[in-house]
């Protein structure tokens, strides 16, 4: 389950967090954790489904989990949530413009797979500026629509964790309700490439890549 390559420069050290990505659930959808070593303090981010594969490493790895963090609403990373809510009463956090979804299947799309995901609601909601502390770490809300209404991202430590706003070669889809092109676009635009080059991208679905080889790969904004 472990991510190779560019993921071992965060798990190789005392000195930085651990991290690991379980993809989950029929559309492969990356479910991370993120913990201090420390203190094991840890935050699930985006988990899809599978709440007994993530909790196992939760549990195998002694970590206090203290947060679920959702980057967006969409049943393919919110499937887990009410498992593992139930079973850790770790807090969960969304964007307040996609928390409509957590509880209503056709918002968040999982009847279109013919599934009822209901969530339960949020106990905290996630804005632009806010900062999650885990142990010493922290990571930084960033909004950015476009995937949807309140899809954001979490920066910190040299990583963003981009949900489905950004992937290796590509960006979120807008073909569904609540997606906007234009608004996507921008997002990346102003939240994401002033970053620095060096930043490591972990997407909702697919490999890892940096902002760098985005930025002068990716189809969508090259040209941009």
């Amino acid at each position: 389950m472990m991510l190779a390559g560019i993921l071992n420069k965060v798990e190789d050290s005392e000195k930085n967090p651990g991290l690991i990505r379980i993809p989950v659930g029929m559309l492969q959808t990356n479910c991370y954790i993120f913990w201090d070593r420390l203190s094991r303090e840890a935050i699930i981010i985006d988990p899809g489904d599978e709440p007994e594969n993530i909790l196992e490493f939760i549990i195998r790895e002694k970590l206090n989990l203290i947060g679920i963090v959702n980057t967006h609403g969409h049943a393919d990373h919110i499937g887990a949530n009410h498992d593992i809510r139930s079973r850790t009463s770790a807090p969960l956090s969304i964007h307040p413009a996609d928390r409509e979804m957590l509880t209503d299947p056709r918002k968040n799309m999982s009847l279109n797979f013919g599934l009822t995901i209901v969530s339960p609601p949020a106990d905290s909601m996630l804005l632009e500026g806010a900062a999650l502390s885990i142990g010493p770490w922290n990571l930084t809300i960033r909004e950015t629509p476009g995937h949807s209404p309140g899809s954001i991202c979490l920066l910190g430590e040299g990583m963003l964790f981009s949900g489905d706003t950004l992937f290796s070669g590509s960006i979120g889809r807008t073909d569904i309700p609540g997606g906007d092109s234009e608004q996507l676009l921008e997002s990346i635009r102003r939240r994401i490439l002033p970053l620095p080059p060096e930043t490591l991208v972990f997407p909702g679905h697919g490999p890892s890549t940096t902002l760098e080889k985005e930025k002068s790969q990716n189809p969508f904004l090259v040209n941009d």
